[in-house]
């Protein structure tokens, strides 16, 4: 009877702390759009935390047709789509090859892309500047495409890796049989195989890639070239003051996307980070 009510209490306090970190993982979310709802007044009169006076839409109308939004949206879309593609088309193969195809050096060259992890992005962007600069790819998608895919690799060849080195040969062996080659086996049995595994890569760079900074700041200097990060410095007016409702809608829009992309993909999102963790 005692271990029942320890287990009871020890479960209340369990839901009493995911609550706590839920309330505090999901308020300033709240805080933002609730601000995108607020006049110039409420901003001055009414205190933060409070609820607006009025949904106000003026803020949206602002952020989306008096500023260069919609550019600055697009450019972030054509900058992760490459993104994602191009990591997906490198780490995929690189994974396959280090998984399933037999060669002496494949664990040497998988500690060999894992060393990658320990190169912090912020010590190549000089180099990058310098090199950008030389050949004329600054102001290009490319300029951001580029680092973020060589960054990212290491990360996405070892979640495919992961799955691909307990898919069992034997499957394999029999597509061999059938005349199937290497190309073959990649791209019509292993590739499919590792959905989630895609479907997790292409979610947890996407977060990264749409709220990335330091590099569009750095290498985008047109204002037509700019993401949305970078964007949303436009809503700073004269002496530096700030249009706060533009700025809160200019947030919303921006984080709706990932939020929309997690909301329907999440569940694959944890199948895939469980992919190989167990040998059936």
């Amino acid at each position: 009877m005692q271990r029942l009510t320890t287990s009871k209490w020890l479960r209340t306090l369990f839901y009493i702390i995911l609550i706590v970190v839920l309330v505090f993982q999901t308020y300033p979310m709240f805080w933002v759009l609730m601000s995108s709802f607020k006049t110039k007044q409420d901003m001055a009169y009414i205190a933060p935390y409070a609820f607006p006076s009025s949904f106000y839409l003026g803020n949206y109308v602002t952020a989306l047709f008096e500023s260069d939004l919609i550019r600055y949206f697009l450019n972030s879309v054509v900058v992760a789509v490459g993104t994602l593609v191009g990591i997906v088309i490198l780490s995929a193969p690189a994974a396959y090859a280090i998984s399933k195809i037999r060669f002496k050096q494949s664990e040497k060259l998988l500690s060999f892309f894992l060393l990658g992890m320990m190169i912090p992005i912020f010590a190549c962007l000089v180099p990058m500047f310098q090199i950008y600069n030389a050949v004329g790819l600054r102001n290009t998608y490319l300029s951001l495409i580029l680092p973020q895919i060589g960054f990212s690799l290491p990360m996405a060849i070892y979640l495919y890796t992961g799955f691909m080195k307990f898919v069992p040969n034997s499957l394999l062996e029999a597509a061999t049989i059938d005349g199937a080659n290497s190309f073959q086996m990649f791209s019509k049995i292993m590739f499919p195989m590792a959905k989630n595994s895609t479907i997790t890569i292409i979610i947890y760079n996407f977060v990264n890639i749409w709220n990335e900074f330091t590099y569009a700041n750095t290498f985008m200097t047109k204002g037509i070239m700019k993401t949305l990060p970078v964007g949303l410095n436009d809503f700073v007016g004269e002496m530096g003051r700030r249009d706060w409702g533009g700025t809160f809608a200019a947030i919303v829009l921006a984080i709706l996307p990932t939020l929309i992309i997690y909301f329907f993909l999440n569940k694959n999102v944890m199948e895939g980070m469980a992919a190989g963790a167990v040998k059936d």
